[in-house]
């Protein structure tokens, strides 16, 4: 495992680890040698240790266990960053009690004209009321102050003073696909439906104010360390609605060429014009070319909307929207020219009535223009059709699976029912039939970013409220979620020789966890973090025992942001207050014992 036959001088050494290297050879390995960006030496600490030079850092990991940085394959984290600092998450807050506290408190200190905003990551089941906010709750608390709070694709609460704000009065009608609810005197209350269109909800966001392009810059680099607290390393970008390119993209450009990004972007380019998405590409293709940029800020091709016609909704609560006849046409036109130009693509595709008449369009693409070797992801497919897997596979696609699920599988119980549940996603199914399966949150504005959150669903099949959705044939084990997140993931980015596993000549994307994976009960996997965070062989976080070793976090501006206060991910009282990044005490001290020649145990647990 060492690069013969010299030993060039590490630059950081991290040893007295345990490993978990994603690497087939499931060698023994407690000790990593980096120079530059890369690993240059995987293997036990003596071994090791003959990269050590004079100026070479040595960290001791204190027998923590390692994983290659996690990778999200399908999040919004330009869009996120845009407005991380705008935003109060209620992503892990226990009950709706703390919620509103929260509330109050960024309300009190929020200068006018400037919104509160909730905007996604929760679920009301998360929460010990098990229940959402109610108008009064909101209106009593901010009388003058916008308030906004998004919840899932379902619905927007508005306070009175949002109401003022966005314009909304008696003589508004309801835009196609949503609803205002109004009282009995025509009055709209506050609530906006998605019927089942989420446009209703988009728009109404977007008339809130926006942060400086200087703001912008501090909003993304906190919400990239807030990735990294995580121990996430590496994500997909998957664009949206009001997300214009290059436009809303120059904030990442600019961090690229400073060399601030401490999480790898494949961006992907979502059509943002209804009725000209033809023209969207064509003007793309021109200027910029699928898997072109720098290794941390880079292309991955055209979607996740590439024509608005194919917008199958996911909106539970709602009845599945009837995508128009003219869908397959407009599909027809922009898939062609992606696949004639050989721009890799993705489409969200939630419900199987609509993968089979989407498959019916690539068919006949595929005829007059071979998919071969092009890379494509249908995204979500929460009830995609089992004989509808094959046709996927025959068209050399692949899937990207979402924790969608875990926040609004309540709703998808109570509309299809407990057994079809049981395999919305067929996760297991995919895999069985050999397809690539992608992983990751679609976080913020349903999910959560914690990746940890999506690896407990796919283990366990629990939503956040503790429903339990999947048997175990639909469940995957720890091992195989992990690889999922790392090995498996790079995959859909066309970096699976340079990421995604801790092996020699890959990327120096490494995680050092708060707790042991794979020891650890199945509810406290949603409590894990990263203790120490490396990109490109840059410490990018640290925490714990590592805090020195971390770069100093910017203070969020303006000054008033919610950030500031409550951090992103929540935070216990006993860790400090009612809000902040959430960190975990340590259960799990020990290291397995109970193992095997292969280096797994009968508790699930890896060691070396």
């Amino acid at each position: 495992m060492r690069l013969e036959p010299e030993f060039p001088e590490a630059d950081l050494v991290i040893c007295n680890a345990n490993i978990v290297t994603m690497d087939e050879s499931r060698h023994i390995a407690t000790a990593v040698a980096i120079k530059g960006d890369r690993l240059i030496a995987v293997g036990r600490d003596a071994d090791v240790m003959c990269y050590k030079g004079p100026k070479t850092r040595v960290v001791d990991a204190n027998k923590r266990l390692m994983i290659p940085g996690l990778n999200d394959t399908h999040i919004h984290l330009i869009r996120g960053g845009l407005n991380y600092n705008l935003e109060l998450r209620w992503d892990g807050v226990p009950s709706l009690a703390d919620a509103l506290r929260m509330l109050k408190q960024q309300v009190d200190r929020t200068p006018p004209p400037q919104w509160v905003r909730v905007v996604g990551g929760w679920s009301e089941f998360q929460f010990k009321e098990r229940r959402l906010p109610t108008l009064e709750e909101i209106n009593r608390i901010a009388p003058d102050t916008p308030v906004f709070i998004l919840h899932l694709y379902q619905r927007a609460l508005l306070n009175k003073a949002a109401l003022r704000a966005v314009g909304i009065t008696k003589d508004t009608p309801d835009p196609p696909g949503g609803e205002i609810q109004r009282d009995s005197k025509g009055n709209p209350t506050g609530l906006l439906l998605a019927k089942p269109s989420a446009t209703i909800l988009y728009a109404t966001l977007a008339k809130g104010p926006k942060l400086s392009h200087e703001d912008q810059l501090n909003s993304t680099r906190l919400f990239m360390r807030e990735m990294n607290r995580f121990g996430v390393t590496s994500v997909i970008d998957a664009g949206g609605g009001n997300q214009n390119y290059p436009k809303d993209y120059q904030v990442f450009e600019e961090l690229d060429k400073n060399g601030e990004i401490t999480v790898r972007t494949a961006y992907n380019l979502f059509t943002q014009h209804p009725g000209d998405e033809l023209d969207d590409f064509k003007t793309w293709i021109s200027t910029t070319k699928p898997y072109t940029g720098s290794s941390y800020y880079r292309h991955n091709g055209g979607g996740e909307m590439l024509v608005y016609s194919a917008a199958d909704y996911e909106n539970f609560a709602e009845p599945r929207p009837i995508l128009p006849a003219v869908m397959e046409s407009d599909l027809y036109n922009v898939v062609r020219l992606l696949v004639q130009q050989r721009w890799p693509f993705r489409l969200h595709a939630t419900y199987g009535e609509d993968i089979t008449r989407f498959l019916n369009v690539f068919e006949r693409v595929n005829k007059e223009v071979p998919f071969k070797d092009l890379r494509w992801i249908l995204d979500h497919a929460e009830t995609i059709r089992e004989q509808d897997l094959e046709r996927v596979i025959a068209l050399g696609g692949s899937i990207a699976v979402q924790n969608r699920m875990a926040f609004q599988g309540e709703y998808f119980v109570e509309r299809y029912g407990a057994e079809e549940a049981k395999h919305a996603p067929p996760v297991v199914k995919m895999l069985s039939h050999g397809l690539h399966v992608g992983v990751g949150t679609d976080a913020t504005r349903v999910a959560s970013y914690n990746p940890w959150v999506s690896l407990y669903w796919l283990i366990t099949g629990k939503t956040l409220g503790g429903l339990r959705l999947y048997p175990s044939s639909n469940r995957v084990d720890r091992h195989q979620a992990l690889r999922m997140y790392t090995a498996g993931n790079a995959w859909f980015s066309k970096e699976e020789d340079v990421k995604g596993q801790i092996r020699v000549g890959y990327y120096a994307d490494i995680s050092l966890l708060s707790d042991d994976f794979f020891c650890v009960s199945e509810e406290e996997i949603k409590r894990i973090e990263s203790v120490l965070t490396v990109v490109g062989g840059k410490i990018v976080y640290g925490a714990r025992e590592f805090a020195r070793l971390s770069p100093p976090a910017p203070k969020a501006s303006p000054s008033w942001s919610p950030i500031n206060y409550y951090g992103g991910y929540y935070k216990a009282p006993h860790d400090g207050g009612g809000g902040g990044p959430w960190i975990h005490t340590p259960q799990h001290a020990h290291h397995c014992s109970h193992h095997h020649g292969s280096g797994f145990c009968d508790l699930d647990c890896f060691v070396f």
